[in-house]
């Protein structure tokens, strides 16, 4: 996976309107093109899958509900000055006898709606998928209102696909014969349309849409997660059971006061665990993975050359939110480089980690002194990264921590999460970022007259002619003070 390396990234405005069975949403972006931040999100449940059932058309007051919401959509988007607007309809109105006639009536608010087909819908699923996990390589499973979308993903490609009329409004009705009936219709669903096939069993989900989401909050809850990060939250296979005794056990009450549950999303839990239960069994499935990045977040990676998608997501955001929030010109590279001859060998997987907090070494400078070193850990935590696993995320958050002062007892528990030496590491290369900022006061050029290298035991600094006087006191206490953790002896050399 590529880094970037421009020091310049143009910030883009686009949106995506989403026309789906249970929600009609808008959600804008603006950012880097590879990694671009959520600025505004809103959805109205308009139910246009509803009626389908009934009579196979759209009723006529959740149609108007959702032209209210798409009217005011195109005018934000008129205001908020997007520049790329994509509107897509899904199952509901793909299959609605009406649909025809609710695009007319959409068109006539300026929107021009693309009805993807059920193979489209599974594409974008999965390109959604691997825009934020590069390197997936399973099944995208997106459950929406109205359809089930299945997409092969691997080596950066989305290859098999297939959509099948199993979204959650459909659910109940498939399930009334109890659960072996229901199973045995949902593998002969499959089996029709040639799935799984040869090279698609035992292979790891991945889960796209509102539905699966509610159900890993239910998991988080049940686990006490001490992260309770959605994204690339991994269940196990064994999670199921726990899933569908609780679905079934705790009243609607009871799950809709689950934090970030919906009531929606709460009242077909028990539906998406039974499917979630059926396909796992079907295609033998080891263990899934949350993605928050679906068909929306699929579209604009779709847009994107192929320079821009071999770009990694995680370094693409570190390297703009560095940017908005440093105090004199970012050099976050420059930092990254200085340090990286003290952590040679180090894995690939952490030494990306390493550049991030390289790249936001100076986010947290303007938050109250007694508070920088949890508004550290507060960016690595819970920041909008994309391509990062909950390890990934607690390692940023620590050197951040470490980076910005923050006492060793204090940084939180779910630290014991990550093994004792990675989390040992992520703390020096804080350390080392520290002493970088300290030495330099923030800015680039004291670096390119300075090095630090271990050698012989000893952690050594060297400073060239001409520059000696950035040494003082506080920059030997940091150089004593990661000396310490990397079990050296601080040296500080005049050249």
């Amino acid at each position: 996976m590529a880094l970037l390396r421009s020091s310049k990234q143009a910030v883009h405005r686009s949106a995506v309107i989403d026309i789906g069975s249970n929600s009609v949403r808008i959600v804008v972006y603006e950012g880097p093109a590879r990694a671009p931040s959520v600025i505004f999100n809103e959805k109205v449940a308009a139910g246009l899958g509803r009626g389908l059932s009934l009579d196979g058309r759209i009723a006529a007051e959740d149609a108007e509900r959702g032209l209210v919401a798409l009217r005011r959509y195109a005018l934000l988007a008129k205001y908020m000055e997007v520049e790329d607007l994509q509107c897509v309809a899904t199952a509901a109105v793909r299959d609605a006898a009406n649909g025809p006639a609710f695009i007319a009536a959409a068109a006539e608010a300026g929107l021009e709606i693309r009805l993807l087909s059920g193979e489209e819908e599974a594409e974008a699923a999965g390109y959604g998928v691997l825009s934020a996990i590069p390197d997936a390589h399973g099944i995208a499973v997106d459950l929406g209102g109205g359809s089930l979308e299945l997409a092969e993903v691997a080596h950066g490609k989305v290859g098999r696909r297939a959509s099948f009329p199993l979204g959650v409004l459909r659910l109940p009705a498939l399930r009334k014969n109890g659960e072996q009936a229901f199973e045995r219709a949902i593998r002969k669903m499959l089996r029709d349309a040639a799935w799984p096939g040869e090279g698609l069993t035992g292979l790891p989900l991945y889960l796209v849409g509102g539905s699966w989401r509610a159900l890993s909050r239910l998991d988080l809850e049940l686990t006490k997660d001490p992260l309770a990060v959605l994204d690339q939250h991994t269940l196990p296979r064994s999670a199921l059971r726990r899933l569908i005794r609780a679905s079934k056990r705790l009243s609607f009450e009871e799950l809709r006061a689950i934090p970030g549950m919906a009531s929606n999303r709460a009242a077909t839990l028990p539906d998406a665990a039974a499917l979630l239960a059926a396909l796992v069994n079907i295609l033998d499935v080891p263990e899934m993975t949350v993605s928050s990045s679906g068909l929306r977040e699929g579209l604009l990676y779709q847009s994107l050359d192929e320079d821009v998608r071999a770009q990694d997501p995680l370094i693409v955001a570190a390297e703009f939110e560095g940017r908005r929030l440093a105090r004199f010109a970012p050099h976050g590279r420059a930092i990254a480089d200085w340090i990286a001859p003290l952590f040679a060998g180090e894995a690939p997987v952490d030494s990306r980690v390493r550049l991030a907090a390289s790249l936001l070494s100076d986010v947290a400078w303007s938050a109250n002194p007694d508070f920088r070193a949890e508004r550290g850990t507060e960016i690595g935590l819970h920041g909008n990264w994309r391509s990062i696993d909950i390890p990934g995320r607690i390692l940023l958050a620590r050197a951040l921590y470490a980076g910005f002062g923050g006492a060793d007892s204090d940084f939180p528990a779910m630290g014991a999460l990550v093994a004792p030496e990675r989390l040992a590491r992520a703390r020096q290369w804080g350390l080392a970022i520290r002493l970088a900022q300290r030495l330099t006061g923030g800015v680039e050029a004291p670096l390119k007259a300075s090095g630090i290298a271990l050698v012989d035991g000893k952690l050594r600094l060297c400073l060239d002619a001409g520059w000696h006087h950035l040494a003082g006191e506080s920059v030997e206490r940091r150089l004593r003070i990661l000396a310490q953790a990397l079990d050296a002896k601080p040296e500080l050399v005049l050249l």
